[in-house]
């Protein structure tokens, strides 16, 4: 009987590892993970770990590794359906029927694995005879010796349109046209031929180890460079990471992982005793791979060359990242020396040059903040307002709250500080957008009028958010400290409601001591609990009868959202501007991750406007 993946996955997910284990090894608290003596070995000091998060457990002695369903059948010796029923048991889960269609699919995948096998082989043989010669001495000059070859698995694909097709015709044309390794035109009547030709070829595996397509790179001159499989039943280039069956377990040792460019880059590491290495196939990094990276390691190291285009790589990395980071999700980045890849600094410099640069990674606030700064001179106001629109853009695009918060404070007092000097230094002061406290009370900006007004009417923050706003704020005056400045910067379209907030603002400015009664005589008929205005929306901080921890951390969180919209709003403005004037990828991309930071940061306060 055939399983689905995702039925497996969903007993994975709903399964605890450690409560599988436990009453048959006796485990111990490590932080986040267990540990014990391995049940598959004798040892006297443990070095067998379970991982909760991860769902796997491994043992650095003798290399046991798997999951819960691992664990029944080789721990207790279980057929793998009945510990599959066992866990789904208590995981509350129903064991699908049998699907007919599910283990056809099955049993083609194994045969087309097996095909993909044999074809490795034989480019392997072809490698070591007569029509290898010149590949064997590219190899050497590349210092890429027996062994390295034998543990990779690298072959040959000899020149021309037939070999492989005759040679490995006993496997079956359509096989060898389904795996990719044949391409049949669409030509009715034309005959197929051999897709890799006079190319060195390197295999691609599955994390079980298992061949699923190939990297065949040019020995002569001629383009492209390096010639990939297309995506078959098998390989999904997206989804794979090039030398994940050999990189997973180095990772857990080494407790890293390293992610370059090319097959090449992690063939040279390998050889300089870096055998944590992945590499995307030819493709930028996508959220696929990202996942696959995560789940071996909370901050991949990426370490591109030094060149334009090694740099655009990382950021799209980067860029692609930025939804999905977290407290125990992130990346590093490595930048090499310009014109270097990993083979010249492990050849001119040995693999402590290479570590050398690793332990210089920089985090992603600093890789993304350098890369801002540098992206074009800093010498006008219009290339400033560009730089904070852009930071704001990225701390909005991450999905969690929390660090995004924080990732936004960080780089906006980074801003402050790097305007500071230059501000300062400016002879004519410029007006102040938001407003000034003079003479004891806060003034704020001239209205503004014509086009510029229309534009804040129809873009400024609609009534009945910035009416619940003050509400909360009335309600809650113990907050104003923290939050009057971004209050203050909030372009509000109804004049009233506006009005009230200038008075809630200059309340906190005065240092008075703020508390319902004080600003309801401040506020006076103006009140924000009153009868007239626009209808507040309904949070937790609009109700008194609220638990007030919760009124004030979603009050706090309302306006840190409210305030990162509107910013978005801008740089979003400016970015489909820029799209206008040139039609780019790049460009294109930017506008749409700030659409996305713009859906997500409605979602999330729409969100807690429906809490209860």
């Amino acid at each position: 009987m055939t399983l689905s993946p995702a039925f497996l996955d969903e007993l994975r997910a709903r399964t605890v590892l450690s409560a599988i284990i436990a009453p048959t090894v006796k485990l111990l608290r490590a932080g986040r993970e267990w540990k014990a003596c391995c049940p598959f070995h004798n040892e006297k000091t443990p070095s067998f770990t379970v991982n909760d998060d991860k769902g796997f457990y491994h043992c650095f002695g003798c290399g046991a590794h798997g999951d819960a369903i691992r664990f029944l059948t080789d721990n207790r010796g279980l057929p793998f359906m009945d510990a599959v029923k066992e866990l789904a048991a208590k995981a509350g889960l129903d064991v699908p029927a049998p699907d007919p269609r599910a283990q056809e699919r099955s049993e083609r995948t194994s045969t087309l694995t097996d095909v993909m096998g044999e074809v490795a082989r034989w480019f392997a043989e072809q490698l070591h005879g007569i029509a290898g010669a010149g590949a064997r001495d590219y190899l050497k000059r590349r210092g890429i010796d027996d062994a390295t070859v034998q543990r990779f698995g690298i072959g040959l694909a000899p020149e021309g349109r037939n070999h492989l097709k005759r040679a490995l015709a006993h496997l079956g044309e359509d096989k060898l046209v389904e795996t990719g390794m044949l391409i049949q035109p669409e030509e009715a009547g034309k005959e197929s031929y051999d897709r890799f030709r006079g190319r060195l070829m390197i295999p691609i595996r599955d994390p079980r180890g298992r061949v699923i397509a190939f990297g065949g790179r040019i020995l002569g001159d001629g383009e492209p460079k390096y010639l990939n499989s297309p995506d078959t039943p098998l390989f999904d280039k997206g989804r794979t990471l090039y030398n994940i069956d050999r990189a997973s377990p180095a990772s857990r040792a080494a407790k890293r992982l390293i992610v370059v460019e090319g097959y090449m880059d992690v063939i040279a590491l390998d050889r300089a005793g870096i055998a944590e290495v992945v590499a995307p196939n030819g493709t930028a990094i996508t959220e696929a791979q990202l996942e696959r990276m995560w789940r071996l390691d909370p901050s991949p190291i990426l370490c591109f060359d030094g060149d334009n285009a090694g740099r655009k790589a990382a950021i799209r990395a980067a860029l692609r990242a930025l939804p999905h980071l977290a407290p125990d999700r992130t990346l590093r980045f490595v930048e090499l020396p310009a014109g270097q890849d990993p083979d010249d600094v492990v050849r001119s410099g040995g693999r402590e040059a290479f570590e050398a640069l690793l332990a210089r990674a920089e985090s992603f606030d600093a890789r993304m903040w350098r890369h801002e700064v540098d992206f074009e001179p800093l010498a006008t106001p219009e290339a400033w307002t560009s730089l904070k629109q852009r930071l704001v853009g990225h701390a909005s695009a991450i999905g969690h709250a929390d660090l995004a918060r924080i990732y936004r404070e960080d780089w906006l007092q980074r801003f402050d500080a790097l305007r500071r000097p230059q501000f300062a230094a400016r002879s004519t002061q410029q007006p102040q957008r938001r407003g000034s406290f003079k003479g004891g009370r806060f003034v704020p900006p001239d209205p503004p009028v014509g086009d510029k007004a229309r534009a804040i009417a129809s873009s400024g923050i609609d009534a009945p958010t910035a009416r619940a706003l003050i509400l909360g704020f009335t309600n809650y005056p113990e907050e104003l400290p923290a939050h009057c400045e971004q209050l203050a910067a909030l372009p509000i379209a109804d004049r009233r409601t506006a009005h009230i907030r200038d008075e809630l603002v200059n309340a906190a400015f005065s240092g008075a001591a703020l508390d319902r009664a004080s600003l309801a005589t401040i506020l006076g008929s103006d009140g924000a609990s009153g009868s007239k205005g626009p209808r507040a929306m309904g949070f937790s901080f609009t109700r008194r009868d609220c638990d007030p921890d919760r009124a004030r951390s979603d009050l706090a969180a309302a306006v840190e959202i409210i305030a990162a919209a509107e910013e978005v709003e801008t740089a979003l403005g400016a970015a489909t501007e820029r799209l206008k004037r040139d039609l780019t990828d790049d460009a294109l991309e930017e506008q749409q991750r700030l659409i996305g930071a713009q859906q997500d940061l409605r979602q999330r306060l729409a969100q807690l406007a429906g809490t209860d």
